[in-house]
């Protein structure tokens, strides 16, 4: 979930609104614009173009987005190895405040949600920007007169067409190795709070060694994404 949506209930609240009228109106319509404008607000999801569409062009538009997600999936990796690290040292847990353990278990894994949300909504954005700019591109085609110009042209298209389906594609598997090691990470979770005790720990530890090596599989394709993201960027600066 977007983090600015959970500030709605309050700002929809009659008695804030009611003290605070112009200052509440005001965030309100702040948020709403961000949420229809924004590239990973509802709005992107209705197919309103977002507020970099206006002052950019599209392949500007796609580069920015393309770093975006692979700022994101960066991320990802990083709060995953965190998260592994954090149910590593619970396996090894000798004793102490059990809640405190699963409290850190908990945050471990709300942190890494939140960036795999991430990594979707930018992966989205990236297809969308890849979409404007083909099907401009492609208009264009048909604009030139001249014959070898346009063979050039279309050349160039198809060769950015097939890197973006790679990129997407790439972006696409590092983006499905992340269910898996997340609803694992969600067992562990749930199964500790309901079992706040040193069974629950021992329990935890083979399972947390098969995640492991999800985790290090989840890391690599990430890896490889980001370098497919950073090979289109450089060829595209070509063109």
């Amino acid at each position: 979930m977007n983090p600015l949506i959970r500030f709605l209930p309050m700002l929809a609240n009659s008695k804030f609104l009611g003290r605070y009228k112009v200052w509440g109106t005001l965030l309100l319509s702040i948020l709403a614009a961000y949420q229809l404008f924004s590239t990973t607000g509802i709005g992107s999801q209705w197919g309103v173009p977002s507020y970099d569409t206006f002052y950019q062009e599209p392949r500007d538009v796609l580069v920015t987005r393309v770093e975006n997600a692979s700022e994101a999936q960066q991320e990802v990796a990083e709060e995953f190895k965190t998260a592994l690290e954090r149910f590593k040292s619970v396996t090894s847990f000798q004793g102490g405040d059990l809640e405190q353990k699963f409290n850190t278990l908990n945050k471990a894994f709300n942190k890494s949600e939140s960036s795999a949300q991430q990594v979707t909504h930018r992966v989205d954005a990236v297809v969308t920007a890849t979409n404007r700019l083909l099907d401009e591109w492609r208009d264009e085609l048909s604009e030139y007169h001249d014959a070898n110009f346009r063979r050039k042209a279309e050349t160039q298209f198809d060769a950015t067409r097939a890197q973006a389906e790679k990129l997407i594609a790439s972006m696409r598997a590092a983006e499905a190795k992340i269910e898996p090691v997340l609803g694992a990470f969600q067992d562990q979770v749930l199964f500790m709070k309901h079992n706040l005790n040193m069974q629950a720990i021992s329990s935890l530890q083979q399972e947390t060694a098969l995640v492991e090596a999800d985790v290090e599989a989840l890391i690599s394709e990430m890896e490889a994404s980001i370098a497919e993201a950073e090979s289109f960027i450089r060829e595209l600066s070509k063109q």
